[in-house]
Formats: structure tokens, sequence, C-alpha cells
């Protein structure tokens, strides 16, 4: 198995553990920092997730992954809340998002920047489009984006 594989099997074993206390899946990865491998489940639920909520999670998905045990590499079990600057990933995050001021941070300069905020206006799974606080429309392409999430003032 690779590890998108190790990901997709981990996202199949936590669906029914979600289900079950009424929580969202928002992403899984499988990343290696450092010298050490880390599986993450980032979960939510309305009113935002706690630790008790992630205690529940990761012991039920710890027990699964130790009785499945089709990870070769060792690794850190991590479950956690996504935070609040989370970027957007899958078609729910745009629903979600829609009408909401995002920022977009971008691999190479457009007109001179690599941080744009705006009103999300549309999407699909090759563009963005935003509306500036200027009224402006502009439309990026997702390969060019480093980086897309809700906008935060703090």
């Amino acid at each position: 198995m690779n590890h998108s594989e190790y990901e997709e099997r981990t996202q199949q074993l936590l669906m029914p553990i979600l289900q079950e206390h009424g929580f969202e899946l928002v992403d899984v990865e499988f990343v290696k920092e450092g010298s050490s491998w880390y599986l993450r489940s980032y979960i939510d639920k309305p009113g935002g997730i706690n630790v008790d909520d992630c205690e529940i999670v990761s012991r039920a998905l710890e027990a699964q992954l130790d009785r499945e045990d089709f990870i070769s590499e060792a690794y850190v079990l991590e479950v956690s809340s996504p935070g609040l600057g989370r970027p957007l990933k899958k078609e729910k995050d745009y629903i979600r998002n829609e009408g909401k001021e995002i920022e977009l941070r971008l691999y190479k300069s457009f007109a001179h920047e690599k941080e744009f905020r705006g009103i999300l206006k549309n999407w699909t799974k090759d563009s963005v489009s935003i509306e500036t606080d200027e009224g402006r429309m502009l439309e990026f392409q997702r390969k060019d984006l480093a980086l897309i999430r809700e906008a935060f003032d703090w």
C-alpha cells in the first residue's frame, strides 16, 4: 500500500466512528515530519470539537488500526480539530465558505502580488473566483494556489 491508500483506508475506518458521534471528517493525512510519520485525522462538528471528542475518536480509531494493521511504517496517531485557519480542500469546504471572505496565496505573483482577499463567488475543479473589496472579480487557477482558506482578522 502507498501513503494515499493509508489515508483512504483510515477514512473508511473513521466514517462509522464519526457517524456514531455526529462528527464530520475534514481530512486525513499521512505525512513525514523530521524522522517521524504522522497519521492525522481532522474532525469537526457544529460548535466545534473539544479534547474529549478527539479522545473518543482516537481510542476507537486506534483499536481499528491495531486490528487491521495495514500501515507498515511506525507512526504517531493524532486526532484533532482542523482549527480556524484550515485550508479549503474538499467540495464541502467551498460550499461552507461560499459568500464568505477568503484569503489566497499564490506560488507566483499575479499583478505584482501573491496574496489576495475577497468574497468566494465561484469555484470549479480547476479555478476559484473571488470579488475584492474594490468590486473586482478575480479568477485563479487552483494549480497556482499555495493556500486558500477562510480569512480571519486576528
